[in-house]
């Protein structure tokens, strides 16, 4: 197995991209620290790991929020004894024109998709340091690559994730940690689902297609490594083109 005897905590972990992610790593051996705001999806999460045969633990946590995350990493390290992988994926978005954003949307897509990334990965660095290696994975977005209307605070959350994601990639290498990121097209989620309606989501991709992009990076050799991921849309314009 890929990733046996492994530890990920994964956020964002109840639904979605966190729930492909932490399935897809828990059948290549992977230990699951599953976190989400919601008890009854991480709870679903968190049994069908155990399913597979690994331990796993339910963490209910707001990324935002510092206190939660520094007990969901305390949680984790104390159930495993060591965090090898974080996949920061819980995400947020309020697509809307520019003009009619709010204080509020703004600030909650920040908090969530670029501070709760500096949150949790202040949180888990002590212990991958003090080990000398461990891989965070950042699910970013194709928005951080390209502008896109109507997704302003989106876009700057994302550029902003994937800037910061290079910069650790250069300080942190020097404790053999890895850092990576991913950048999707359009995933059918429930996020996409209740941020753009009225969007033909037939051809999107699943997410159980982004969870074998970030097996493929959990799994790397020490000696290797890989800045970036897009994966888009089979039909869709490749980017730059």
């Amino acid at each position: 197995m890929l990733l046996q005897g492994k530890t990920a905590l994964i956020t964002g972990a109840g639904r979605g991209i966190g729930r492909g992610i932490a399935l897809a790593f828990a059948e290549q051996g992977c230990d699951i620290a599953a976190a989400a705001r919601s008890a009854d999806e991480v709870n679903a999460t968190v049994d069908a790991v155990k399913r597979c045969g690994r331990r796993a633990l339910a963490l209910i946590a707001d990324v935002s929020n510092e206190h939660d995350v520094r007990a969901m990493a305390d949680e984790t390290l104390n159930a495993f004894g060591h965090i090898d992988i974080l996949v920061n994926n819980a995400g947020y978005a309020s697509f809307k024109p520019f003009t009619e954003l709010s204080v509020d949307e703004w600030r909650k897509t920040i908090d969530v998709n670029l501070s709760g990334v500096f949150l949790c990965t202040k949180a888990v660095l002590p212990s991958m340091i003090k080990r000398g290696s461990g891989r965070i994975i950042n699910i970013s977005s194709v928005a951080g690559l390209k502008p896109l209307i109507d997704q302003s605070a989106y876009c700057a959350s994302k550029h902003g994730l994937n800037g910061l994601t290079k910069v650790l990639a250069m300080e942190l290498r020097q404790y053999g940690i890895g850092v990576h990121s991913i950048c999707p097209g359009g995933v059918d989620t429930r996020l996409a689902q209740e941020a753009m309606p009225d969007r033909d989501k037939s051809d999107w991709m699943t997410p159980e297609d982004i969870a074998h992009a970030c097996l493929y990076l959990a799994s790397l050799s020490p000696r290797a490594t890989t800045d970036e991921i897009v994966v888009r849309r089979f039909s869709s314009v490749p980017i730059g083109g």
